[in-house]
């Protein structure tokens, strides 16, 4: 009930950057708070980054800060991921997800819906 699209994956090269893209669709964002998390193969799944609804507090995991920002557009229903100086172990599939307010692990939660996700590989 809560479609998301996510964007903007794909190869880049140590150091480079990606920005991802999530798009809403048949409901308004603004309600929820949004995030990102990342699953990378043989790992646990792992939160990236949250912004609560509204003008919400941002949320970095660790290896986010200083490297990775996220903005929201509730009037356009979309929200993206900048990522800066990527690492090769930032490589994963990259998901969008909603819920009532950022949580544990940098969560959205609870987790009400996500996207199927965009591949980022960062290898050279």
């Amino acid at each position: 009930q809560f479609p998301l699209q996510e964007s903007g994956g794909g190869l880049v090269e140590p150091g480079g950057s990606l920005r991802l893209s999530c798009a809403a669709s048949g409901f308004s964002l603004d309600y929820y708070a949004i995030g990102w998390f990342r699953q990378s193969p043989g790992k646990e799944r792992e939160g990236v980054i949250c912004i609560g609804s509204g003008n919400g507090t941002t949320y970095y995991s660790d290896f986010a800060k200083g490297r990775f920002t996220m903005s929201r557009d509730d009037a356009l229903n979309t929200a993206q991921l900048q990522m800066n100086n990527l690492k090769p172990e930032d490589t994963g599939d990259y998901y969008c997800a909603i819920g009532n307010h950022c949580g544990p692990g940098i969560m959205p939660n609870p987790l009400r819906s996500w996207g199927r996700g965009t591949q980022v590989t960062v290898s050279s």
